[in-house]
């Protein structure tokens, strides 16, 4: 089932869920508040409001989209870096892989697009060997 076709009353349960889980994430990675709510795709006010109640929080598609890209990000860097602190600063370092251009790779996901959290999903999931976790 795609998250168009989800019920409106699953899509809240997973928009809390999501919002339960990403602020640790963000936490761990380092990411200023304000970089927090970037990578979401929305603005800071809405992210502080939904981070302190997560209840409140009304994700949607591309909201969930993002969460679940970000998540496979998490998973894929544990699995790949079993050093917790490596695996959660290597968003943080210079990158000499061509999609990144000695950039670190935060700083392409910090452009705000969708599709950056796509090519750093597969671009982790092709080094573990493997379609989408």
């Amino acid at each position: 089932m795609s998250l168009q076709q989800m019920s409106t009353g699953k899509r809240k349960g997973m928009a809390a869920a999501a919002m339960r889980t990403y602020p640790g994430i963000s936490k761990a990675w380092g990411l200023k508040e304000h970089e927090a709510a970037i990578l979401l795709g929305v603005p800071d006010s809405t992210y502080r409001r939904w981070k302190n109640d997560p209840q409140s929080a009304r994700l949607d598609v591309n909201h969930l989209e993002r969460v679940s890209l970000i998540l496979g990000i998490y998973k894929a860097l544990h699995i790949l870096l079993p050093n917790q602190q490596a695996a959660d600063t290597w968003l943080q370092r210079p990158n000499h892989n061509p999609l990144f251009a000695d950039h670190s790779p935060i700083e392409r996901l910090l452009n705000g697009q969708v599709s950056d959290l796509y090519i750093v999903r597969q671009h982790l999931d092709a080094a573990r060997g493997g379609g989408h976790a």
